[in-house]
């Protein structure tokens, strides 16, 4: 009998049947072994607390009463046998003393006597208890303790492989890093929301990728540590999952209509606070997107909205975040098909370099000129960088298009070179995409060595946006080799970003060019002359020169000139224009330089080369740059 018993035991252990599926099985079995007799199963908490699990024949009312009960020496015959590890057997539950506080709740179901094993664990922790009840004030037979003490290992066997199997799920569902509930978690609770009362909030930490390349991966681990603190102090117990990298989700059930705003307010509030990370001090922010149910959208999506929420935040709102609302998608939307027609424009080659020339303001003279994007559309329509702005903002297609434009200019400059046409130096703009790529700037010196360009034809505008988003050293490095390949550097854009004389210290540059919204406010009483003096000052003592950019009216040409600024770009000179019109514009207009040489290719031979002798000697101190 005890044979078939194992054997049906076994074989639910081994096909995999649930926990309680399994013991009350055995229970059911033992009771028919045993005619007369009750069997009951409780599991053991960690913390010392005795949990029902199985009792098919006792009454409800008294499983759930023995839920959550401490075990101790005095606490019946199953809280006293796990206590003690041992078998307890009370043969008169009314008049033991084990039993004084607690045969209320037993005798009324006319349970008069108990015997109850611990159920030991295969490394010797105690998993819970097996009991036997009995109708009648008796102490359990030779064959009932036989029978009890053969299913015990049956019980140790069905309880091991179950926790096992939970804390497979446990680590399945589990982020090691955090301990946060993770992506797959998270998958399964979307799963099972429905149209309501909640919100969606996907939180990302800014600058994770920073913080690696700069510190290494032990401080980009120390720093999702710390947001993950921040945000479990913020919104505990509500689940806060992470769902990977640098991205984190917490759904908030219920949700007012502002709550999830306020509660993204106190995250940013919370988490930026100066955090050591792996030695280093990290100043951490987190970007929020935020979509609500609102009783009528799915999971699915809600979360779509919330995606797109924090796309838009990443870009508009970094450091803070935006809740989804109908508006979002026609922008996101609108962006899309803008990123799409420059992508398919990139595929097609109809994007071109137009140029706009840097002159001489005392005399007019073209010393530079800068490359500007022009896309062609397939009606022949040809659109400025505006129209196309901010599709630059995908990192994929920006680089893309500076490999082009680079392709276009090499070109364009080999060509000028080997017509004899005075051209001293090309402004080639880089977006901070450039500077994540493995193969820059290398992938530039081979695009102007396959046309035979020396290199110090061209000067590298980078934006001030561009040294923000490059404070792990990245850029910094780049510039550096770039410099020491013979490329020259300029600041674009020059006052307009943050701490801009801080990268003039920290980052050598050869040429500034000051933003067009200063030169606007060239006025007799206007503070913008302040500013454009100040800079101007500040350039000359450095030994940097100044291009000043907008220059739309003599008058403003004036004022600049009287404050020394002798370099300027703008209207007032000329618009860009195709490679072919500024090649005659730079013939006529060209400042000819004394013995300025250019070694180009002959026919595309390797090892032949052209040098070129440009016209009259003149040396102009404004164009050494």
């Amino acid at each position: 009998m005890l044979q078939s018993l194992q054997n049906i035991i076994l074989r639910m252990v081994a096909q995999g049947d649930e926990l309680q599926a399994t013991l009350e099985r055995l229970c059911v079995e033992v009771e028919y072994l045993l005619p007369g007799a009750v069997a009951s199963i409780l599991t053991l908490d960690d913390q010392g607390r005795l949990h029902p699990c199985v009792g098919p024949s006792l009454p409800m009312s008294y499983s759930i009463a023995l839920d959550n009960l401490e075990i101790g020496p005095a606490v019946g015959s199953c809280g006293s046998a796990a206590f003690l590890g041992e078998a307890v057997i009370v043969d008169d539950i009314e008049h033991d003393p084990r039993w004084a506080e607690f045969k209320t709740l037993a005798l009324p179901h006319s349970l008069r006597a108990c015997y109850s094993n611990p159920i030991f664990g295969s490394k010797g922790k105690i998993l819970g208890t097996f009991a036997l009840y009995f109708r009648d004030a008796r102490a359990p037979s030779i064959l009932e303790q036989t029978i009890v003490e053969s299913c015990l290992p049956l019980c140790m066997i069905a309880m091991e492989r179950h926790e096992r199997l939970r804390e497979y799920r446990r680590l399945a569902f589990t982020d090691v890093l955090t301990g946060l509930p993770n992506r797959a978690k998270f998958n399964v609770a979307m799963d099972e929301m429905l149209p309501g009362d909640w919100a969606l909030l996907l939180v990302d930490v800014d600058n994770l990728k920073v913080v690696n390349d700069t510190f290494g991966h032990a401080a980009g681990d120390d720093l999702i540590a710390s947001a993950a603190r921040g945000l479990l102090s913020v919104v505990s117990p509500r689940a806060v999952y992470r769902l990977g990298g640098d991205e984190f989700a917490i759904v908030l059930e219920p949700a007012s209509g502002t709550e999830a705003e306020n509660i993204a307010a106190e995250f940013a509030r919370k988490v930026h606070q100066p955090t050591l990370c792996a030695g280093h001090t990290v100043f951490p922010s987190i970007t929020v997107g935020i979509a609500h149910s609102e009783q009528r959208y799915s999971a699915e999506e809600v979360r779509h909205f919330a995606d797109l929420a924090l796309y838009h935040a990443k870009d508009k709102a970094r450091g803070g975040f935006v809740t989804y609302d109908a508006a979002l998608t026609s922008t996101i939307a609108q962006r899309y098909e803008v990123v799409q027609s420059v992508a398919t424009a990139l595929r097609d080659d109809r994007f071109e370099a137009w140029y706009q020339p840097i002159v001489r303001i005392d005399t007019g003279e073209i010393v530079g000129v800068e490359a500007l994007a022009r896309m062609r559309l397939v009606t022949g329509e040809v659109l400025p960088a505006a129209a196309f702005h901010e599709a630059t903002k995908d990192a994929h297609v920006a680089a893309s298009l500076t490999r082009t434009m680079i392709k276009h200019i090499s070109m364009d400059l080999g060509s000028w070179l080997r017509s004899g046409i005075p051209i001293q130096h090309v402004g080639i703009n880089l977006s901070a995409a450039d500077f994540q790529c493995e193969d820059f700037p290398e992938s530039l010196q081979a695009a102007f060595a396959r046309e035979g360009v020396p290199l110090h034809h061209a000067i590298l505008e980078v934006t001030e946006s561009v040294y923000l988003g490059g404070r792990d050293q990245i850029v910094a490095k780049k510039i550096a080799s770039m410099r020491a390949a013979g490329f020259k550097i300029a600041l674009d854009d020059f006052g307009t970003g943050f701490a801009s004389l801080t990268h003039l210290i920290t980052i050598p540059v050869d040429l500034i060019k000051i933003d067009k919204s200063f030169t606007d406010r060239l006025g007799d009483d206007d503070v913008g002359v302040a500013i454009v003096e100040g800079i101007l000052h500040i350039a000359k003592r450095m030994g940097v020169p100044v291009v000043a950019e907008g220059v739309e009216t003599p008058a403003q040409a004036e004022m600049l000139l009287t404050r020394g600024c002798t370099l300027g770009q703008g209207y007032l000179y000329a618009k860009a224009m195709p490679a072919s019109e500024m090649g005659v514009l730079l013939r006529a207009r060209g400042q000819k330089t004394d013995k300025v040489a250019a070694r180009v290719n002959v026919g595309g031979a390797p090892g032949r080369s052209l040098l070129i002798q440009k016209g009259k000697a003149r040396r102009v101190d404004a164009s050494n740059f």
